[in-house]
């Protein structure tokens, strides 16, 4: 009767786990002979892991991730430039904690959007939010909020995660009214939330990538005044893998690249 109870009130008080591991916490407590305060601080806590498994889990797929990978899983071997102490002192998360913004610079292929996923996950996981999008959706979501009339509320929202992931900025320059509300977006963040960002380009060139070098100025003044900057420079982890599995010949690839340059 009282188990019956218990597991009644476990259902009211929305505290499902709790109700699925009574009996066998019920048990082990029975056997070692443990006090009343130590079954119920197990009970608790097996409830309260749960739940935060609940909550990395729904989070995870808000964050609408390309896919998801782990710090652990990158090769630092293959990639010495990736600055594995940063990297670490990144997974502490406490540039999250700042709202401070991480920029990875480097050409395709070395390794960006793995580590900008990496600690995106990390985040999750520690109870933080993400939101990830390639700058190419975003310039697409910020021209269609515009002939919306629903900008200013979709900068709002993009405020709102504990980070938010802009992937491969520079491989599509901005028109004059997308490069300012995507200032906008950097701004309204500024000391509010955490950036993490991966462009193909130098900080040099940021002024053909938004056709304005003021604006380029002012977004590179807010992003990179509490920042992190970690350039890659090496190979492609792509060609690498089409090198192992035998699909890529370097001397084609040279003697043609010779050919293309006369």
């Amino acid at each position: 009767m009282i188990t019956q109870r218990l597991k009644q009130a476990c259902d009211v008080l929305n505290l499902p786990h709790m109700a699925a591991v009574y009996d066998h916490h019920a048990e082990e407590a029975s056997k070692d002979s443990i006090s009343y305060l130590e079954f119920l601080d197990k009970l608790l806590w097996a409830e309260i892991d749960a739940k935060r498994e609940r909550t990395s889990a729904t989070n995870l797929k808000l964050a609408k991730l390309p896919y998801v990978k782990s710090l652990d899983s990158f090769d630092f071997e293959f990639q010495p430039s990736a600055n594995q102490r940063k990297i670490n002192e990144l997974k502490t998360l406490a540039f999250v904690e700042r709202a401070e913004n991480v920029v990875f610079l480097g050409p395709p292929g070395v390794g960006k959007t793995h580590l900008a996923v990496g600690l995106a996950v990390e985040a999750v996981r520690n109870g933080y939010t993400a939101y990830f999008l390639s700058a190419h959706e975003l310039i697409s979501t910020i021209k269609e909020n515009i002939a919306s009339g629903r900008i200013h509320r979709k900068i709002r929202t993009l405020n709102k995660p504990s980070i938010l992931i802009i992937d491969e900025v520079g491989y599509a320059a901005m028109e004059d009214e997308v490069a300012h509300y995507f200032f906008q977006i950097i701004s309204n963040r500024y000391e509010n939330g955490s950036i993490i960002l991966t462009s193909n380009k130098s900080y040099g060139s940021w002024g053909d990538v938004f056709g304005n070098n003021v604006v380029a100025t002012a977004i590179l003044d807010r992003l990179l005044h509490h920042s992190t900057t970690i350039n890659i420079k090496g190979d492609s982890y792509r060609i690498k893998e089409k090198k192992k599995a035998g699909f890529y010949d370097v001397s084609r690839y040279e003697s043609s690249e010779t050919d293309a340059n006369g």
